[in-house]
């Protein structure tokens, strides 16, 4: 396993809170009320909505798994899709009495009741990935995580350069309201049509068949936006089946997406380099339980957006590989 020194951890993420959401709102409140700072040890709970097998997740827990590892802490991992369960490991942690609790929030509404009582239990909760606008409000020390409106924005500036004019984006998990603002950030720049279309990630050969029939009936798109890196190569695969030309561009990496860049077959990939956001938030809750010390300001921690194309590809496919990009 790849371990980043706690110095260049902290450094990259002083570096990046000087970043805030677009509605200028911050993603940290005041620390929850703490007595003495907690003995060096510890046990963290990260809880995610990611489900078994997602090479996304994967690399969070990668990352998460390599700071206990470096602070001697204990990095238990587990994700749900379904909200209500997700609630429901939220629930067991704070029962475990945990030292603290990382947790992605794709959808808030449905976790605030169960992150309120962590924070009510004075556990110090650190949320990542999605939910940012909401983290504030339900007491979390602080949000790790891109801006998925200004991602958004980003990727439909590189299709418009691109040369595309309606955009084909496919949003794989109903309710997150992370997937949405993508979709909106990039219609916001685009200066062309963007169509949603809803697919199942749990059945990656319906989203290549879906894509597939859309590109056949509306020859007008040229243009697939994926918001993971599974959908992007089911994507890929659709652009060949229907002997399109539409360009496939996505979010997030996988050593499949990498390989697919360097070939020419995706455009780019966003990358909101989740290693960080596993390993971050064990080191922000490390930090605050034996020394008080909190990190953002007021302010998000931002891991991206990055982009990686043709020209960087080879260097982050060796990283891809050790699961770390």
């Amino acid at each position: 396993m790849r371990r980043t020194p706690i110095v260049l951890a902290l450094l990259g993420a002083l570096a990046l809170t000087g970043c805030s959401s677009p509605d200028g709102q911050s993603a940290q409140s005041s620390a929850p009320a703490a007595g003495s700072p907690a003995a060096s040890g510890g046990k963290y709970a990260v809880i995610t909505h990611g489900g078994a097998g997602d090479a996304f997740w994967d690399v969070v827990k990668n990352g998460a798994e390599a700071a206990g590892e470096q602070y001697g802490v204990t990095v238990t991992y587990q994700g749900d899709g379904d909200p209500a369960k997700q609630s429901q490991l939220i629930d067991q942690a704070v029962a475990e009495k945990v030292d603290g609790i990382v947790v992605s929030m794709a959808n808030p509404d449905a976790l605030k009741e169960s992150i309120g009582k962590a924070v009510s239990a004075k556990i110090p909760v650190v949320t990542i990935n999605s939910g940012a606008d909401s983290s504030k409000a339900f007491g979390a020390l602080t949000h790790v995580g891109q801006s998925e409106d200004v991602a958004g924005r980003g990727a439909g500036e590189q299709l418009k350069a691109a040369g595309v004019t309606k955009l084909l984006c496919v949003i794989h998990e109903a309710g997150n309201v992370g997937l949405d603002q993508r979709c909106k950030g990039a219609e916001e720049t685009l200066g062309g049509t963007v169509e949603r279309l809803q697919v199942d990630i749990g059945n990656l050969a319906d989203v290549t068949s879906k894509v597939t029939a859309k590109l056949q009936s509306d020859k007008q798109v040229n243009g697939v936006l994926a918001l993971n890196p599974a959908i992007a190569v089911a994507a890929r695969d659709a652009v060949r089946d229907s002997a399109s030309t539409a360009k496939v561009a996505t979010f997030d990496l996988s050593a499949d997406v990498v390989d697919a860049i360097k070939a020419g077959e995706v455009l780019f990939a966003v990358d909101q380099q989740q290693y960080l956001q596993g390993y971050l938030p064990i080191t922000f809750l490390h930090l605050y339980t034996t020394n008080l010390n909190t990190v953002g300001g007021g302010l998000p921690v931002n891991t991206g957006p990055g982009f990686v194309t043709k020209d960087n590809a080879d260097q982050v496919a060796k990283l891809a590989e050790a699961g770390t990009r």
